[in-house]
């Protein structure tokens, strides 16, 4: 499979230039850019987001544990008295326990989704960097394109998009 990485200098050629491509039904394999492009999403034609749906699930089994725990340790374990309150009932003792329920909702659901955005991402510990320019990380932007056939067709096309420099890299399919 052929790699081609075309660099622009600025975001908005790269815009631009990525507007060219995909009009020209082209498929681009990922963007790496220093900074956050504003609009690069909607360009590049990526879905929503499914990450806020997890966060939801994620509070929402944090508050049942909480309600759990607090449930088992203040009215079953060893009720107390806490502030004249009674300790008979879960329903009676709310108030005192929002505090705890809403501390574990927050914990249980930035760092589930924490872990997942790392796993979804294929970030976690030990994983091998795939930037293949060191520069994205200070002034590029760099887009990759996957080509089995068209080499010269689609280096023609992307030297129309203002691009700055094009790197090729032929490598074979694992």
């Amino acid at each position: 499979m052929n790699k081609i990485y075309a660099i622009y200098d600025d975001e908005e050629i790269l815009l631009e230039g990525i507007k060219k491509l995909r009009s020209n039904k082209i498929k681009i394999k990922e963007v790496y850019t220093p900074f956050p492009v504003h609009g690069l999403d909607k360009v590049l034609g990526l879905k929503f987001s499914r990450l806020g749906i997890c966060a939801f699930i994620y509070g929402v089994f944090g508050l049942c544990f909480a309600m759990a725990m607090m449930g088992y340790m203040m009215i079953i374990d060893w009720p107390q008295i806490i502030g004249g309150k009674p300790n008979f009932s879960f329903m009676d003792n709310i108030p005192t326990f929002i505090p705890v329920m809403f501390e574990l909702t927050v914990l249980f659901s930035a760092h589930l989704l924490v872990l997942t955005y790392f796993f979804r991402s294929k970030i976690f510990p030990g994983a091998k960097s795939k930037n293949p320019d060191p520069r994205t990380t200070d002034d590029k932007f760099l887009v990759e394109l996957h080509v089995d056939d068209n080499y010269s067709d689609l280096i023609n096309l992307i030297k129309e998009t203002n691009v700055s420099e094009i790197k090729t890299n032929d490598e074979k399919d694992n």
